[in-house]
């Protein structure tokens, strides 16, 4: 299949409630799936929320006790993958007949990843995508995804992965998923200024890929009274205006940006265009200079505890090995 639709869905999540946000999710993707989307894809964080605003009462060399407390409620609401969340977003998957990709905070013991799913119309979880890294104040309540969770999955629809928010300024990342042969590039997001836009465009031609960016659109009044942000207390402050949208391989943008109120945001696209953008350039094929610059990446998991049941009981047994 090399034509067909996709959709973004820029929606707000139902902070500090998972069961919430994901039934807001299931009946959103039902009715992308209703206009005829075979791809959804969510913003990140969707599952349960952006807590953009709070500083979680850290100061250097203490914390208050109501920034633990904003924390525990945070990962109170967070979900365990895979677990009793991520089988209702499958079951949603196969009912729309969707691929189903969705931004969650997940809970890992005591730490925090903000990751993104993926979800097959066969009612699978494929995999997960964990944030390598963490924008200025988020390192505070995630934690670092390492190169394991690097996922670009061969699909009926094509190639799909996702780089998160501001991994999108990295441009060894982007280099990286482009080397995985990446045809939908899917961009969850919770960066809502105009100057998002030029950049997913720039990424589309960069890569020559279909870029599914996506924001949440959210206002203060979604979030408890006691939400203690900085932006004040007027329920109907954007904590999140959006700005989704859906961009083609030579740049041209196919839908969108939209900002200021939730909606779902659709495409047709075809996957021949990709080879037509190729054709002139090709950043790891005929582009590159692998004579000049070349990248490594490493996708082995950094757990911190490694038993001694590796190779002659050496846990760093072939790190330093050539892929």
């Amino acid at each position: 299949m090399t034509q067909f639709r996709v959709a973004v869905v820029q929606a707000g999540a139902v902070p500090f409630d998972s069961a919430g946000s994901i039934e807001k999710a299931c009946g959103l993707a039902a009715d992308a799936a209703k206009k005829g989307a075979k791809l959804v894809v969510f913003p990140e964080a969707l599952v349960s929320g952006y807590p953009k605003g709070l500083d979680f009462g850290a100061r250097v060399g203490m914390r208050t006790l109501e920034g633990r407390n904003d924390f525990r409620r945070y990962w109170e609401s967070a979900i365990d993958v895979p677990g009793p969340a991520t089988d209702i977003l499958a079951a949603s998957a196969q009912e729309n007949k969707v691929y189903l990709v969705i931004g969650v905070i997940e809970r890992e013991m005591g730490t925090l990843y903000c990751t993104v799913l993926f979800f097959s119309p066969d009612g699978r979880l494929m995999g997960k995508r964990r944030k390598l890294m963490p924008t200025a104040m988020e390192r505070l309540i995630w934690g670092f995804g390492d190169g394991s969770t690097l996922p670009v999955f061969e699909t009926p629809l094509g190639k799909i992965g996702t780089v998160i928010c501001w991994e999108n300024y990295m441009p060894m990342l982007r280099m990286a998923m482009y080397s995985k042969g990446i045809q939908i590039y899917c961009a969850p997001t919770a960066d809502d200024r105009d100057t998002c836009i030029p950049t997913v465009q720039h990424i589309a031609m960069e890569g020559r890929c279909f870029v599914l960016s996506c924001c949440q659109y959210i206002t203060r009044g979604a979030y408890p009274k006691d939400y203690s942000a900085i932006q004040g207390d007027d329920p109907e402050t954007p904590m999140l205006r959006g700005g989704s949208c859906i961009v083609g391989p030579l740049g041209q943008i196919l839908a969108g940006p939209h900002y200021d109120e939730e909606c779902i945001l659709t495409a047709d696209i075809d996957l021949d265009e990709i080879a037509q953008g190729k054709y002139d350039f090709d950043v790891v094929g005929h582009y590159a200079r692998p004579d000049v610059f070349r990248l490594y990446v490493n996708e082995r998991a950094t757990p911190a505890v490694v038993w001694n049941d590796t190779p002659a009981g050496d846990p760093f047994a072939g790190e330093n090995e050539a892929d």
